[in-house]
């Protein structure tokens, strides 16, 4: 991946960050371009074939380019796209890349940040309208941040807990030198940070960046011919789900955000895999806002319903838990360039499954857990275990 950056902090362009990406991705397999079978390209503000002016700069070999937009989850979309490929025998070698130049300032409500009657997302808007109203608040921190008043309403979560997310995941992307931020920051000053929409202060938002990763997909033969058994991370089980009956019928901002699918598509991937939570050590996971990674907990079955705020606030999830969660930094303070992010996850779970994330190490990692959703809506799941 490339370092993840603020928009317009540097004179690049989205094939350039591309290039940057896959050709690392080319140079940590010790591979070439022209090995690559087929490229899969995610982004979403990106113009048509965008995927095509990327991949061109690492070569013009003339394999077929598919562009993926699934919202925030586009880039574990590409990366399930080319593992497709490989698994039904079409190709031994696929690139998944993803990338995103994006402008300042919150996401609007759709793709386009254009009309809330024609968006993809109008359903899941209207939803918050009912139960909430609509506020002139960034939509997509509006959404989220409702949900975040159902869970303290519901069950008690405070806003110390919310902040305790972010400021983990601050405290973490100290060491990542990919990570947009690397500041750390207490609870009580990201409680005392700007207000977005309440309760979720600036410092529980992940911002809008530029930048871009990659994954090369490979099959087992392909690995046996490079000798890159020792480089390779397997891809255990992975889930795709979309928003069902369950997401809308409660009318509850904490469904419509993706809960319901997030902990359909855990429970494919564990049915498939015969692992459960029990089994994995470093999870990375899609914490656009705080009160997200709380929701996510709970859909992977990390804990109980509603004990999401005590479990994050218990040290469970951090370096000397349980689990390290978001040793990255994750979306709020990596950075959160949304063609990329899924494959900047794949990355980073990548490094600490070969032992390689230094000062940000798992210790013992074997098992990963990476997931990304994308409103409108999609969830992806994917389990990976180390050599």
């Amino acid at each position: 991946m490339t370092k993840f950056e603020k928009p317009e902090s540097r004179d690049w362009q989205y094939w350039d960050m591309a290039k940057e990406a896959g050709g690392a991705a080319l140079a940590d397999a010790g591979i070439t371009y022209d090995e690559v079978q087929q490229v899969v390209a995610g982004y979403c503000f990106q113009p048509s074939t965008a995927g095509q002016r990327a991949a061109y700069g690492l070569g013009l070999t003339g394999v077929p380019v598919y562009n993926v937009n699934n919202n925030c989850a586009t880039g574990s979309t590409a990366l399930m796209t080319a593992r497709q490929f490989v698994g039904g025998g079409v190709s031994d070698c696929v690139l998944a890349l993803g990338f995103e130049k994006m402008k300042r300032g919150a996401l609007g409500g759709g793709s386009d940040g254009g009309d809330f009657a024609t968006s993809p997302v109008a359903r899941h808007y209207g939803v918050m309208a009912a139960a909430h109203g609509f506020e002139m608040t960034p939509p997509t921190a509006q959404i989220f941040g409702n949900a975040a008043r159902e869970h303290m309403e519901r069950y008690g979560t405070t806003e110390a807990q919310l902040a305790a997310v972010a400021a983990k995941n601050h405290r973490h992307s100290a060491d990542n030198p990919n990570a947009q931020f690397q500041d750390v920051w207490t609870v009580e000053e990201i409680l005392a940070a700007k207000t977005i929409h309440r309760p979720l202060t600036r410092l529980q938002c992940s911002p809008t960046s530029d930048g871009a990763a990659a994954a090369l997909v490979v099959s087992e033969r392909f690995l046996v011919r490079h000798g890159l058994h020792d480089r390779a991370v397997e891809i255990v089980a992975q889930a795709m789900t979309t928003d069902t009956e369950e997401s809308f019928a409660s009318g509850s901002c904490i469904d419509v955000v993706g809960r319901p699918m997030s902990r359909a598509a855990a429970l494919q991937v564990y049915r498939a895999s015969g692992l459960g939570i029990e089994d994995v050590d470093v999870v990375e996971l899609h914490d656009c806002f705080s009160v997200n990674e709380l929701l996510t907990y709970e859909a992977l079955g990390m804990c109980r319903e509603g004990e999401s705020g005590k479990l994050v606030e218990s040290g469970a999830t951090t370096y000397g838990g349980r689990w390290v969660v978001n040793p990255s930094g994750g979306l709020i303070s990596k950075g959160h360039p949304l063609g990329a992010t899924g494959l900047a996850q794949a990355a980073e779970l990548t490094w600490q499954l070969r032992g390689e994330a230094g000062a940000r190490q798992v210790e013992g990692a074997r098992v990963g857990l990476a997931h990304n959703i994308g409103l409108g809506g999609a969830a992806v799941v994917t389990l990976l275990r180390g050599a």
